[in-house]
């Protein structure tokens, strides 16, 4: 909380104000002690329904369907001669550790959860953003376990014996390569400052609803589209080139939260971190050489550096100088240190993915570890001057692999990885590209990625 002479916004008096940085709002002492106290109320009531639902959590036993399963399996076991008895044996395993690896995913959140509250409650340091978070991420838990994924059971017909497999609504990951043309979604009508219009787009981001963000960098703005617009809207900078508040120069990345506000822009002209709630401007991080973004699930932000070759983190609302998570040990090619660092992708577990740009490699480092592993490019298979990466549902690498003008994907660990689009070398074809840069999938499977080179932005759905 902040202190200054102003309105307060309860008894509209003026007098020594304090701000709130959820809610961003000034209140006099007397009211702002009320208002911490509507949001302990709110956290305990957070914290009521967490204990509610935990109850409910730990009734839970394995399905009908589940069991149904298993009676299916037994009586195929009995039909079937000796030698399919281990088959049936293998597919009860598959049902009962898929059972169990859903409980255990729900209960790992559930204790990670459980720690978020003990903590907020602890260090009593939250505000209506925290609030939202936490309620929205039981939310989410309560809506999973009430939605377990559905298998089921395939059954081939062959010589003497009926094969059985176990089949999955889930998708399952593949890397085989996909090579198909892609769409324009945004802009295409060469570079220019028009809402039909781009000029060397960077970022982009997709939320759930399909609406994307693009940090427009030489038109120093980030762009707003509704799903299949015409044009479309500016809902950052848009001023001209400065250093205004208002203004921004040469956005490169943009983090966008589930109501589509505020949002986090790397204003890398500016050497800044900025926050834009609607019309309001806050700069959170200062003097950093600033390109890439990312946001953990538990809200903790993180910035790469490419001057100091490393990427930080930093607690919402606590922009000190942050904790190394990547590099930081000086420039260089070694597994502990990066060479001059891009975008990067923060997963799940909260490993951070690197674009290391001169050493034309993506660089996996895991939650507190001390060193890197390279996850594409190197020794694995070539990459030239990479930028954008993202990690999808399936756990395949999406990478810009700009010097090279195409955009691939990879598994983990595999030497070799598939041209998604760019094969055909630099070019404005809807199957070339021309220094792809940032990547972003949809819930749907949607690959879009930005193009400055011919100042479009296109999507195209991955089929392997």
């Amino acid at each position: 909380m902040t202190n200054n002479q102003n309105e307060c916004v309860t008894c509209n008096k003026r007098k020594r104000t304090y701000s709130c940085e959820g809610c961003s709002k000034r209140f006099c002492f007397k009211d702002l002690t009320e208002h911490k106290q509507i949001l302990n109320d709110e956290l305990f009531h957070i914290i009521n329904d967490y204990n509610q639902f935990k109850q409910i959590f730990s009734e839970q036993k394995p399905t009908s369907h589940d069991l149904s399963l298993i009676d299916q399996i037994n009586q195929w076991r009995r039909n079937s001669i000796e030698k399919i008895r281990q088959k049936a044996n293998d597919c009860i395993e598959i049902i009962v550790k898929s059972s169990q690896t859903f409980l255990n995913d729900i209960e790992k959140k559930f204790n990670d959860l459980n720690e978020q509250l003990k903590q907020f409650h602890s260090d009593n340091e939250f505000n209506e953003i925290n609030l939202n978070y936490l309620r929205n991420e039981l939310i989410k838990i309560r809506e999973e376990l009430d939605n377990p994924s559905k298998i089921s059971i395939q059954q081939e017909s062959r010589p003497f014996i009926d094969e059985i497999s176990i089949i999955s609504s889930e998708k399952k990951s593949n890397c085989s390569k996909s090579k198909q043309n892609a769409t324009t979604v945004a802009a295409g009508n060469e570079e220019g400052q028009q809402l039909d219009q781009l000029d060397r787009p960077k970022e982009i981001v997709i939320d759930k609803n399909k609406n994307i963000f693009i940090a427009d960098w030489l038109n120093h703005r980030i762009f707003h589209l509704k799903p299949n617009p015409k044009e479309g809207k500016i809902i950052a900078g848009g001023n001209g080139q400065g250093n205004r508040m208002d203004q921004l120069n040469n956005p490169t990345d943009v983090i966008v939260d589930q109501q589509n506000q505020p949002i986090i822009i790397a204003d890398q002209g500016n050497r800044r971190v900025i926050r834009w709630l609607n019309q309001s401007q806050q700069v959170l991080i200062g003097n950093i050489d600033c390109h890439g973004l990312a946001m953990d699930k538990n809200g903790f932000l993180y910035v790469s550096n490419r001057e100091k070759n490393e990427v930080r983190r930093w607690k919402m609302g606590e922009y000190n100088e942050g904790i190394i998570v990547a590099g930081g040990n000086g420039q260089g090619n070694q597994f502990n240190q990066l060479n001059r660092p891009t975008f990067i992708f923060v997963d799940e577990d909260q490993s951070v993915y690197v674009s290391d740009w001169n050493n034309h490699r993506v660089m996996k480092w895991r939650k507190d570890a001390k060193e890197g592993t390279i996850v594409a490019g190197g020794n694995l298979n070539q990459l030239s001057k990479p930028r954008g990466v993202v990690i999808d549902h399936f756990g395949r690498i999406g990478v810009g692999d700009r010097g090279n003008h195409r955009a691939m994907h990879s598994c983990e660990g595999k030497e070799a990885g598939g041209t998604v689009v760019g094969e055909n070398g630099a070019g404005n074809q809807s199957n070339q590209q021309n220094c792809p840069d940032h990547l972003s999938f949809d819930d749907d499977g949607n690959l879009y990625f930005a193009k400055p080179g011919n100042d479009r932005m296109q999507k195209m759905k991955i089929i392997l």
